[in-house]
């Protein structure tokens, strides 16, 4: 089994290296007794994340997620990074491939499924749905500093 290697940390960072984005198929998530995920990470543990959970997972041809589900308060975004299939949401299957992004409120009953003939890979990003307000947006959050870069 693969495992999330740590590359560096400080103070208000962590960084991590979880591999090349073909071996996302080698990590495996223990979902209980008698059953482990194959191909899935998430990252929130290693990166230390506050505010969201991101995850990777890698889908054989013809493997699905194995289940429908929802959640009680978190949005998912789906970002497909290689491969294609098909995306469910509520009943609505549409086609997905690299580039497709989904997003999904917590109620959205979803699922994703391999359809292609090579693996398919995706990022997911959860986070509490209807946290940010208009302060929260980059331009209003961010804030430029005036420090020389130093490479």
């Amino acid at each position: 089994m693969k495992t999330v290697q740590q590359i560096k940390s400080g103070k208000n960072f962590n960084a991590v290296n979880l591999g090349t984005m073909n071996e996302v198929i080698n990590y495996e998530l223990p979902m209980g007794k008698d059953f482990t995920l194959k191909g899935k990470v998430f990252l929130s543990q290693a990166l230390g994340l506050t505010g969201a959970e991101m995850s990777f997972q890698t889908l054989v041809p013809g493997q699905d997620s194995g289940f429908l589900h929802t959640h009680k308060t978190h949005e998912e975004i789906y970002v497909i990074i290689s491969g294609e299939g098909q995306y469910q949401v509520d009943g609505e299957i549409f086609p997905v491939s690299e580039g497709s992004i989904i997003r999904v409120s917590p109620d959205g009953k979803r699922a994703l499924k391999n359809s292609g003939t090579s693996n398919l890979t995706m990022l997911c990003i959860q986070y509490k749905a209807n946290a940010f307000t208009e302060k929260d947006s980059p331009m209003e959050d961010g804030i430029i500093l005036n420090e020389k870069l130093s490479w």
